[in-house]
């Protein structure tokens, strides 16, 4: 199980988590994923090596109107006491405070209200994951 903070944003759509060297590949006849994610702080950081079938190819468009193309994998993600699949694009957020951003589709699906006076509400995760083939 890996620990993040994340950035929740009701006005992107789509969730984020910063990734480093994105390699696409093939496993058999399905396409892959394979990328370095970033975790921890800038002063405390650390890397895992991970692994992931690719969903899909989406183009996103930053709040400045730069379109990306980002590759999109799906993973566990663990909030408190609830876990759901969420759709993260993987993309660098190296210049971001946050590694990961959770969009609204993510926070719908996990059934999630936003309470905007509010930071830091949410305890680390109680529950044990077991991520496949290193998955974040």
């Amino acid at each position: 199980m890996v620990g993040l903070r994340a950035k929740i944003d009701t006005g992107a759509s789509t969730s984020a988590l910063h990734a480093t060297e994105v390699q696409p590949f093939m496993r058999g006849k399905e396409r892959w994923v394979r990328f370095t994610v970033h975790l921890g702080t800038l002063v405390q950081s650390r890397h895992r090596h991970c692994e992931a079938p690719l969903v899909a190819k989406k183009t996103i468009r930053s709040s400045n109107g730069i379109a990306q193309t980002r590759y999109v994998i799906r993973t566990l993600l663990a909030l408190g006491e609830c876990q759901w699949p969420v759709e993260f694009t993987l993309a660098c957020r190296k210049s971001m405070r946050y590694r990961m951003l959770l969009g609204s589709k993510a926070l719908i699906d996990g059934g999630l209200l936003v309470n905007p006076a509010v930071s830091y509400a949410q305890d680390k995760p109680q529950l044990s994951l077991t991520p496949a083939s290193g998955a974040p």
